[in-house]
This record gives C-alpha cells, sequence and structure tokens, in this order.
C-alpha cells in the first residue's frame, strides 16, 4: 500500500523548520518576484553597483548626489529577487526499500524530500520531482501552486523501491533538461561508483545549477557488525551470498571506508552541498542543519 501524503508530512516539524528560510547558495532565476538573488538587474531594496547613464536609461534610478559630486550621471543598479526552482530527485531504486525496523531509506526519504518541498511551496517557489528508478520515469516539471504541489506530493507517494538504480543516467537528464537556473536536491544511497558521480555533477555544475546531496545511510552498513554467519541479498540485482562476517568484515570496512573517502573527494572538487546522514538521526534536525547551513550563503553570483 502506497503511502499517505500526510504519512510523510509532520505538522509539527514544518511549522518549527518554517521559521529559517530556504536559500539558494548561488543567483538563481525566476518568473516572479520572490526572495532569492538573481543574476540580471533590476529594482529592490539592496544596491548593487553604479554605472554610467545611457540614453534610454530610467531617469528616476539617477544619482543626483553622485552627479552633484562628479558633474557626471550614474544609474544605481539593484539585485533583483526571483523565485527559486526546486528539483527534488529522489532515488527509488531497490536499495531503497532497505531499513530497519520496516522503516525504510525511501520512507526517510520521502520525508526529506516532501517537507523540503513543502517549505519551498510555502515561500513561494516552485517545486518539481524526478523519481529515479527503471520504473519510474515520470517527471514533474518545477512549478509554483498548491495544485502542483500536491501532485509532487502524491507521485512521490508513489514511488517504490525496486530494481536498479538510474541516479547517473537521471542527474545528466536533469543538467540537460532543467534550462533555467534551480536548486537540485537529490536523496540517494548513491551506491555508485563515485567517479561517475563526480561526472553527473559536474555536468549540474556546468548549468550553473545549485546541487545539494543528502547521502542516506544506516550504521549497520557502515559497521558492518554481524556475529553469525548470514544470507545477503542484493537488493537490486536479487542475488544472494552466504557469508561469514567474520572473514570478511575487515576487507568490507576497508572497501566502505575507501569508498567513503573518493566521496569527500568527489564533493570537495564538484563545490556540492553534501549532507551524509544515518537513518537513526531525526529528520527534521538534519532539514534544520540543512536551511541553517544556506543562511551565511544565500544566492552568490
Amino acid at each position: 500500500m502506497k503511502p499517505n501524503p500526510a504519512s510523510f508530512l509532520d505538522s509539527s516539524v514544518i511549522s518549527r523548520l518554517l521559521a529559517l528560510p530556504l536559500n539558494a547558495r548561488q543567483a538563481m532565476t525566476g518568473s516572479v518576484s520572490g526572495r532569492h538573488r538573481s543574476p540580471v538587474r533590476g529594482s529592490s531594496v539592496e544596491f548593487a553597483q553604479y554605472r554610467k547613464y545611457v540614453p534610454g536609461d530610467d531617469t528616476r534610478r539617477l544619482d543626483w548626489r553622485t552627479w552633484g559630486r562628479t558633474d557626471r550621471f550614474y544609474i544605481k543598479e539593484f539585485e533583483a529577487d526571483t523565485n527559486l526552482r526546486l528539483a527534488l530527485i529522489v532515488d527509488a531504486s531497490g536499495s531503497m526499500g532497505y531499513g530497519p525496523d520496516k522503516a525504510t531509506r525511501l520512507d526517510y526519504s520521502r520525508k526529506l524530500a516532501g517537507t523540503l518541498g513543502y517549505l519551498a511551496a510555502q515561500q513561494g517557489d516552485a517545486v518539481g520531482l524526478w523519481g529515479v528508478g527503471r520504473d519510474h520515469r515520470q517527471k514533474l516539471p518545477a512549478k509554483r501552486g498548491a495544485g502542483h504541489l500536491r501532485l509532487v506530493l502524491d507521485q512521490l507517494s508513489n514511488l517504490e523501491a525496486k530494481g536498479e538504480t538510474t541516479i547517473l543516467e537521471s542527474l545528466h537528464q536533469a543538467a540537460d533538461q532543467i534550462s533555467q537556473r534551480a536548486l537540485i536536491v537529490v536523496v540517494s544511497d548513491f551506491f555508485v561508483e563515485p567517479a561517475k558521480l563526480k561526472i553527473a555533477l559536474q555536468h549540474l555544475r556546468f548549468r550553473r545549477h545549485d546541487i545539494a546531496l543528502f547521502h542516506v545511510l544506516d550504521p549497520v552498513e557502515l559497521d558492518f557488525k554481524f556475529d553469525r554467519p548470514a544470507r545477503f541479498v542484493d537488493m537490486e540485482g536479487g542475488e544472494t551470498v552466504l557469508a561469514d562476517p567474520s572473514l570478511i568484515t575487515r576487507r568490507y570496512q576497508e572497501v566502505v571506508k575507501k569508498y567513503l573517502h573518493e566521496m569527500d573527494e568527489v564533493i570537495r572538487t564538484t563545490g556540492a552541498d553534501y549532507h551524509r546522514v544515518m537513518m537513526k538521526e531525526p529528520f527534521e534536525e538534519v532539514l534544520a542543519r540543512f536551511l541553517l547551513s544556506r543562511l551565511q550563503s544565500k544566492g552568490r553570483r
């Protein structure tokens, strides 16, 4: 049975997080006036720079004090604020069905993505959704309005964790198809080769998108603390392996350490906003840290 949006949206969490705005780390472009900086110039409350007057400029923006000092005409330019486009890319591959106590990685991801989408819509921003997986090809472009938000949340409810991941393919498609600058939020376990992920993130950066990654993991996957032989199942391919943990734990932990080191290097070189999340953490604390980290980096060009 698919979850209802009400099951992964917590009104008490939303009410607490509404005090923290969702900011872009770089300039955005949008179709309506909003709260995010734009790379274009216009009239707003924050002064940007002076430039020389040219015939055809709006004379109401002439700075007469500068004229009085220099006997030359200058125009005052301001930062133009705009709305943000939030594109949620949620992994729905088979491994996202893993989780302790019947709470899967996909369930956790729904809470992160759904709450972020709701917060963005509440501040007048556009929200869209990309489901990642062989059986999830529908894409909802970022739009504003309560009706469209409902479509996004319903589509988020429809995601099922199965099949092999298509996260790399989806990131490249997003880079090609999302034409205007956007905040791309990716929620995944990132069970892919870090080198290939780096190429996909560089593609998004080339398109001037602001990228945020939520890397959702369970401590068991990192610690690998098993005390008896167990059967391990590939949740994407279906293959099984019977193994004695005492024989493979050290090698497993070495491989995981190498993978996480490579992921850190990918983030360092691509400049993505990266958040490694343990599923035991309350999701509202994860989102609060994410929103707070962006208060000091709003709208750089």
